[in-house]
């Protein structure tokens, strides 16, 4: 059964936890709640554990490359196969693929046999992956609240993400320098379990798919077209591929940061990041509390542009604490931006095409990224990680700005498909 329908209004709770009135989504958040910050975990260590076996920022832009343009070229066969397949099955085989890779890369890494092509293969592999788990994932959402609540279930995905993002990073600078890199990946392994729990629990209504006739390729190719044609949409995506093309590679070289600019070492990276996410938790429970998403146009550009002014103020930083605090405002900002795109593409596309839009929402999310973090990695090793995060800054804000420029026509071709997400999330009614 489709656990849709609302609880009776006294079950509903406060206005920011409404989409947890839904069964099926409170199972999902619970297994995710438990599970993510093993992913942030296992990352964090990933990334010190190929500094610590190589010393190179150049490297560390390939692993970033490896384990995200998989993503890249994934997501829209992933998306395709999301909007044909049941997509809570989907989301049990990609669970189990990825957990089997956190052991593997455990085992390798506990023994003392790992090497960096090793982690190299299976960073890729996770990345096929996750090319067909994060479409799929993000076009399921809808599946366990229906319409009314998605901006809510969005927005709390985004917020049990970002404690995660304070949680993980943390809990990994603290059991690398105690441990080894090894039990991280072990532990992200085991973390699986409570997904899995959690997807089998749900009970969905098989959703009507439609006869599909044509390939997959014709597939993919409609939703390009969909794209194409609608103006809000290709803004939307355009805008947050290139901020994660400039601005989001400036993870990938933060064990630079924290090691040879900051003097933190491990736990100091662990820190850092924790702060950043902290600072995207505070965006995305803001986003929570909204009743409503219109005004949320406005909200785009002004993140994306605080994200890159954060990343230039965070690369003129010397001081780890200084830095720490800039990374909390320059998270805030980047998660205002992906949080609230992510709300307005879902609320924009019709349910046939939700996983292959989302799929390009993916391949601009984590596919550009490591582009990104190859460039960035390469021009480090010429100009110095503080001088490549604050060009990225710079393209971030740039980026903003032409998608300011284009705010009016954007509304203006939402208006005219049915959707008011006008400039004022007070209003009632359609301007």
């Amino acid at each position: 059964m489709n656990d849709t329908n609302p609880s009776p209004p006294a079950a509903r709770g406060p206005a920011m936890l409404r989409a947890l009135r839904h069964r099926n989504y409170r199972l999902f958040l619970f297994g995710q709640l438990l599970s993510l910050p093993g992913t942030w975990i296992q990352a964090v260590a990933q990334s010190w554990l190929i500094y610590r076996l190589t010393g190179s920022s150049v490297l560390l832009g390939v692993a970033g490359f490896a384990g995200q343009f998989p993503v890249f070229l994934m997501a829209p066969l992933g998306g395709a196969v999301a909007d044909r397949v049941d997509r809570r099955r989907i989301l049990i085989g990609t669970q189990i693929a990825a957990a089997v890779l956190a052991l593997l890369l455990a085992a390798l890494t506990l023994s003392g046999q790992v090497v960096v092509w090793q982690v190299f293969v299976l960073a890729a592999l996770l990345g096929v992956v996750n090319g067909f788990d994060l479409p799929a994932r993000q076009a399921f959402t809808v599946e366990l609240v229906g319409r009314e609540d998605l901006p809510n279930a969005i927005a709390l995905n985004s917020s049990v993400f970002n404690a995660a993002r304070l949680v993980g990073p943390a809990v990994a600078g603290v059991l690398v320098a105690a441990a080894g890199e090894g039990w991280c990946f072990l532990l992200n392994g085991v973390s699986y379990a409570t997904v899995l729990a959690a997807l089998l629990a749900i009970r969905v209504t098989r959703r009507e798919r439609g006869v599909h006739t044509g390939s997959l390729l014709a597939h993919i190719a409609d939703g390009l077209r969909y794209v194409r044609g609608h103006l809000p949409i290709r803004s939307l995506l355009l805008l947050l591929g290139m901020v994660s093309l400039a601005g989001m590679p400036y993870a990938v070289l933060m064990p630079v940061f924290a090691d040879r600019i900051l003097g933190g070492g491990a736990q100091g990276l662990g820190i850092l990041m924790s702060c950043a996410g902290g600072g995207a938790l505070v965006g995305a429970l803001l986003l929570a509390a909204r009743r409503s998403p219109r005004g949320l146009t406005a909200w785009v550009p002004w993140g994306a542009f605080g994200f890159g002014l954060g990343l230039l103020a965070f690369s003129l930083s010397r001081s780890f604490w200084l830095s720490g605090l800039l990374l909390a405002p320059t998270g805030f900002a980047m998660m205002v931006q992906m949080a609230a795109s992510n709300t307005l593409l879902q609320l924009l596309v019709p349910d046939a095409l939700r996983g292959r839009v989302m799929s390009l929402y993916s391949m601009m999310f984590m596919g550009m990224a490591p582009l990104g973090a190859l460039l960035a990695g390469a021009l480090a090793g010429l100009i110095g990680a503080p001088a490549t995060v604050a060009l990225g800054g710079v393209l971030c804000m740039l980026a903003a700005l032409w998608f300011r420029r284009r705010l009016p026509a954007i509304r203006e071709a939402a208006r005219a498909l049915g959707h008011a997400i006008g400039p004022s999330a007070d209003q009632r009614n359609p301007p």
